[in-house]
């Protein structure tokens, strides 16, 4: 039948292509007569959070004839998700679609602009991650601070003490970044050369505990001098300030 269907479509144009159509929506329709329906939907390598935007963007439905989902368009649909980088969809008959997943991680909140957003450690946002479910997340502010994290907080993850401390990297000029800490004080880093500096910092509170000085900035900027600047003075006055809202 099909074979006769192909052969009035190429000799009938239109007419004959909607009769295969019609023929293939009654093959299917007598397969799902047969119990070929979609009764279960299964997720694989998502967390609960992440879940029902996937399950919501399948856009499929208990009871619909599984031979008709196209496939590649559903995987298309996936791959919209912020949560999703890859998908693998299955078809298991007769009654079950799986769709193996891998997902995105949050890896940070990143404030510019006046929106605040949740990245993956590609600095791709995850339009479906509420910052709010990530308050123990780095918050990073400032243009450029997206495309430029992973490098500064893999370094810093290898820096739990001096992690905990931090209330916000923040990204100046788009070059360099200042650390922020939650007792107030402000880490300059250099523009190049930051792993190099977070290990000298790592060695000034070893041998003086400096992050326990109360100082208003450390300026680690330049390799060869080391400034720093105690609270009360003036000149802190015209330290580089995160972003409104920061």
């Amino acid at each position: 039948m099909m074979v006769l269907g192909v052969c009035v479509s190429l000799s009938t144009g239109h007419r004959g292509q909607r009769l295969v159509e019609a023929m293939v929506l009654g093959a299917t329709n007598v397969t799902a007569d047969a119990g070929f329906r979609l009764k279960a939907v299964h997720v694989q390598g998502a967390t609960g959070m992440a879940q029902p935007d996937i399950i919501r963007a399948a856009n499929v439905h208990s009871g619909q004839p599984i031979l008709g989902v196209d496939l590649q368009a559903l995987r298309n649909r996936l791959q919209s998700v912020g949560w999703v980088q890859e998908v693998r969809v299955v078809r298991l008959l007769p009654d079950t679609l799986v769709l193996a997943v891998k997902q995105r991680r949050p890896a940070a909140v990143w404030q510019h602009a006046g929106r605040t957003m949740t990245i993956d450690d590609a600095g791709r946002v995850i339009q479906e991650a509420d910052p709010a479910r990530f308050p123990t997340l780095p918050l990073i502010v400032g243009a450029g601070a997206d495309q430029a994290a992973s490098p500064i907080l893999n370094a810093l993850s290898q820096r739990p003490p001096l992690m905990k401390q931090i209330e916000a990297l923040v990204r100046v000029d788009e070059r360099r970044w200042d650390l922020r800490l939650k007792d107030g004080t402000l880490v300059q880093l250099p523009a190049t050369g930051e792993d190099s500096a977070l290990i000298r910092l790592d060695r000034l509170e070893q041998s003086q505990r400096i992050l326990d000085l109360g100082l208003a900035r450390i300026d680690l900027r330049d390799p060869d001098f080391l400034a720093v600047r105690p609270r009360g003075d003036p000149a802190t006055s015209n330290a580089p300030a995160a972003e409104k809202g920061a």
